[in-house]
């Protein structure tokens, strides 16, 4: 599950798109990315339907989010 901002941050550049791309493509404002990813290491505050859009994204480009005590990201398994 996206959590924080370092998490959204990590995951887009690990598949190399941009805030407005990603923002285009869940059908949020692009400052609504920036401020997901101005949170930083904290929480994502917002709309969680915007971040929930913003995850399936991302998602569907191969990125898997971990959240095993320590938020992170990963490309998934490509069969």
């Amino acid at each position: 599950m996206l959590t924080t901002g370092n998490q959204l941050k990590a995951a887009r550049a690990l598949i190399g798109i941009e805030q407005k791309d990603v923002a285009d493509l869940a059908g949020v404002n692009v400052n609504t990315v920036r401020s997901m990813e101005a949170s930083g290491a904290g929480p994502i505050a917002g709309r969680a339907q915007n971040v929930q859009a913003v995850q399936r994204v991302l998602e569907q480009r191969g990125i898997e989010f971990l959240n095993h005590g320590r938020p992170g990201v990963q490309l998934k398994d490509q069969p």
